[in-house]
């Protein structure tokens, strides 16, 4: 912890959800006004208008359910990750994270996406 106590901070960027079935989820989320940020066999990411994210959890990814928190940069996340004792990943899509043990055991991934994120092309599922 720091000096302050505090373990980390950041601003609300996601919640993941379990999904059954990922391609109906993504139409489902549409209905509700969100759009496809990133779509991959195993996951996916949609936005609402202001830019609050749900990423749908199919029964075959990796990823776990989790509240993901964003920080502005990567000295942040570096940060974060050296007072939790986590290692740092980066990801298919650009961005950098870690996931760590929240309150009453909820995981929370602390994420960090670099000034270039969204310019590369990402993976879609047909």
């Amino acid at each position: 912890m720091s000096e302050t106590g505090l373990r980390f901070s950041g601003v609300v960027d996601h919640l993941a959800v379990k999904c059954s079935d990922l391609n109906k989820a993504v139409e489902e989320y549409k209905k509700l006004g969100f759009t496809v940020e990133t779509l991959y066999e195993d996951w996916a990411m949609m936005r609402d208008a202001k830019g609050f994210g749900i990423a749908l959890l199919p029964p075959n990814s990796k990823h776990p359910p989790h509240i993901g928190l964003r920080v502005e940069t990567q000295e942040e996340l570096e940060e974060a990750a050296r007072r939790e004792g986590r290692p740092i990943k980066p990801h298919r899509d650009g961005t950098l994270s870690f996931y760590t043990k929240g309150i009453d055991g909820n995981i929370i991934e602390l994420i960090y996406y670099p000034p270039d994120f969204g310019k590369k092309e990402v993976s879609k599922i047909s």
